[in-house]
């Protein structure tokens, strides 16, 4: 089904599902790597584990304010704007996890290609505890 013939509770689906796979398939890439002590393959599992947050990230603003953000940037600043107007937002401190995550997997891992298995081995969990308080604050299971 493309994009174009879901509505906007079938993208948030969508992107939400998206999420999920690219934390499976990060997950296991980066499990697989690390036994092969390959760090060309840890460092695209980082990149997948980042690409779920952003799929993540695109679902909560896509339920909040009718757009897909098209760059980091503005994924940071609608965040900051949400989390101005959503008390719940706030606390869960989405743009400031968003922001590490940028930080840990897309930077310094994927583009820096500095490993540390054991911070990765948080990232992981961290990933996985956002996409679930995303989904807990929309009510998707």
């Amino acid at each position: 089904m493309s994009e174009a013939n879901v509505g906007k509770a079938g993208r948030i689906k969508l992107f939400l599902d998206d999420a999920k796979e690219f934390l499976e398939r990060g997950f296991k890439e980066f499990e697989e790597a690390v036994k092969l002590n390959d760090n060309v393959r840890i460092r695209d599992a980082a990149e997948k584990l980042w690409n779920a947050t952003i799929n993540a990230t695109n679902a909560l603003i896509l339920s909040y304010f009718d757009i897909v953000p098209a760059s980091h940037w503005e994924r940071r600043r609608l965040l900051e704007k949400l989390e101005d107007a959503n008390p719940e937002v706030k606390k869960l401190g989405f743009r400031d996890r968003y922001g590490a995550r940028d930080r840990y997997l897309h930077e310094m891992t994927f583009y820096d290609g500095i490993i540390d298995v054991e911070m990765l081995r948080k990232e992981v969990e961290k990933v996985k505890e956002y996409i679930n308080d995303v989904c807990r604050l929309l009510q998707i299971g």
